[in-house]
């Protein structure tokens, strides 16, 4: 069975020219992973594979020290924090040396600061954007979304974690699994730890029933990893049925780190795209909240982005209304919001005035809201059903879109392109985007597509992070999708909202056809999440090679 895995991932990249991912995952230190690691590395070195080891934690294990022998290890290279010397990997050697495969392990260790990447899963984004295949290992307790759903079974605060999006960008997973009484008895030999962390490990976290939840926790992860992956393979259900969820956020929102992360899990098991909207009222505005709200409001956005939301922010003084319409823009089936608990006074019930969450469950149609209760201090309970029920319910209700993706395909492979060397407003990157769509399509008329444009642009910026913009608009007399694509070397300036982009999709769609919309802001969300993608697009030397870039992962996502 090891030998069938690694001849699989030899096929894989002798096939492939671009950079592969392998994850070694499993429940907990000791199980094995490591090894398994190094005794593929020694079967694909023997296929005549240049394998190299970027870096590998033996923990003074003697059969793990033994397989390193005959394998090429790079130099770490030295850092200084608080007057003590630390290694780390050294990215710039892997580089320079260009094997084909790279042993990087513990992917969710965290660098020393003044490291050239705050966490190694970003070493090895950046090594896998150079076309260099890496296997990795990595325990089930550090998937980002899983973090109180790790605390609720452990009573472990898990510190280290890696966003959702590295397991999904994984082209192979393996679980390394063994019974939790064997690694108890591993750990008692003293081939997990060093005997003096021996006592302390088997009282706290190697509890048999601390093993025995983490253990049914991996096996269902990967379950579900690859039945998305399955999914994927045969048709984009999210693309074709479009029915996404949206996680509603204010700066008055409790536990809204939890709530992302169950709506992460959610989305994931649905396959469905998913939004963090965040609406700014005036109270919000930054001279009305402190530094530390702002902080924490920025934090937030930042890990929606990071579980794979695409995050708006929207300006309205009528939340649910605001709440609403985007929910009816964007084809939002499932609103997740959290309820605090908080009562509203005997005169305001007297006039006949609601809670934002009473408002939006008495004023949506055809839309399911999921309240969460937010008033503990750990992990979020939903109102009514747990989640493997609300998973079950929605899995049946849901119908398998039987179009082909080929309808969202063709406006990527079309698409018009600039490239800019110097820094633009977000306005005249806009009209310069737009100018190019009127070439492609002689009847749009310029002047009322810009306004368009710009009215979205007011209601909230179209800046969603990670270096990307989507300014977008529906048409009254357009046929078909419209798409321009302008990469900035330098960035593209939202005086707004102070944001940075320097990618940017200008995306028009029919007014009479909501679906298409979706369908193709759904495409851009997936594509703009893959950093490899991203650093390739931002390295670009021409149009031609964008252009390039993008019928490539057009042709990768259907």
């Amino acid at each position: 069975m090891e030998s069938n895995r690694a001849d699989s991932f030899l096929r894989l990249i002798q096939q492939s020219q671009q950079g592969k991912l392998k994850i070694y995952l499993g429940y907990s230190a000791g199980v094995g992973k490591t090894w398994q690691m190094l005794q593929e590395a020694k079967r694909l070195q023997e296929s005549g594979i240049d394998v190299v080891v970027g870096l590998v934690e033996t923990h003074k294990r003697k059969e793990t020290e033994a397989l390193l022998s005959g394998l090429e290890i790079l130099a770490r290279k030295s850092l200084h924090y608080r007057d003590i010397e630390i290694t780390e990997m050294d990215i710039d050697a892997i580089l320079q040396r260009r094997p084909a495969v790279v042993l990087v392990d513990e992917l969710a260790h965290t660098n020393v600061p003044g490291s050239r990447n705050s966490k190694r899963y970003e070493d090895v984004e950046e090594i896998l954007a150079a076309g260099i295949h890496v296997i990795s290992t990595l325990n089930i307790q550090h998937i980002e979304s899983l973090y109180e759903t790790v605390e609720q079974a452990t009573g472990v605060k898990v510190k280290e974690r890696v966003p959702d999006r590295i397991l999904g960008l994984a082209d192979q997973l393996v679980n390394v699994d063994i019974t939790t009484d064997d690694l108890r008895q591993r750990l008692v030999e003293g081939k997990v730890y060093v005997p003096d962390r021996r006592e302390a490990a088997l009282s706290n976290f190697f509890r048999p029933e601390n093993l025995e939840q983490l253990r049914e926790l991996t096996l269902r992860e990967l379950a579900a990893q690859l039945d998305a992956k399955r999914r994927n393979q045969f048709h984009d259900d999210s693309l074709s049925n479009p029915d996404q969820l949206m996680v509603c956020l204010s700066s008055k929102t409790q536990n809204c780190e939890a709530i992302l992360r169950y709506a992460s899990r959610i989305a994931g098991r649905l396959n469905r795209n998913w939004y963090a909207v965040y609406v700014q009222t005036l109270s919000d505005s930054p001279a009305n909240i402190d530094a530390k709200v702002q902080r924490m409001l920025s934090n937030t956005l930042v890990l929606a982005q990071q579980l794979g939301a695409t995050v708006f922010t929207y300006k309205g003084d009528d939340v649910v209304k605001t709440i609403l319409q985007f929910a009816r823009e964007y084809r939002v089936g499932h609103i997740i919001i959290g309820n605090s608990g908080r009562k509203l006074p005997w005169w305001q019930r007297i006039r006949g005035q609601q809670t934002v969450v009473e408002r939006l469950i008495s004023e949506c149609r055809s839309i399911s809201v999921i309240v969460l209760d937010t008033r503990a201090e750990s992990g979020v309970v939903e109102a009514t059903k747990t989640p493997a029920q609300y998973f079950a319910g929605l899995r049946e209700s849901i119908r398998v879109g039987n179009q082909l993706p080929e309808a969202w395909k063709e406006p990527l492979r079309g698409a018009r392109v600039l490239l800019w060397e110097s820094v633009l407003e977000k306005e005249e990157a806009i009209l310069q985007l737009l100018q190019e769509c009127c070439k492609a399509n002689l009847d749009i008329e310029e002047a009322s597509a810009l306004q368009s444009l710009l009215e979205r642009e007011k209601q909230g910026s179209t800046f969603v992070g990670e270096e990307i913009a989507i300014p977008h608009a529906r048409l009254e007399h357009l046929k078909k999708p419209l798409l321009a694509v302008g990469v900035s070397k330098i960035g593209i300036y939202d005086r707004e909202s102070s944001k940075t982009a320097r990618i940017i999709f200008l995306m028009l769609s029919p007014l009479s056809d909501p679906n298409s919309h979706i369908r193709l802001l759904g495409a851009i969300s997936k594509l703009a999440s893959d950093t490899q993608w991203r650093s390739m697009m931002l390295g670009a030397k021409n149009q031609k090679e964008i252009l390039r870039l993008l019928r490539r992962q057009a042709d990768r996502l259907g």
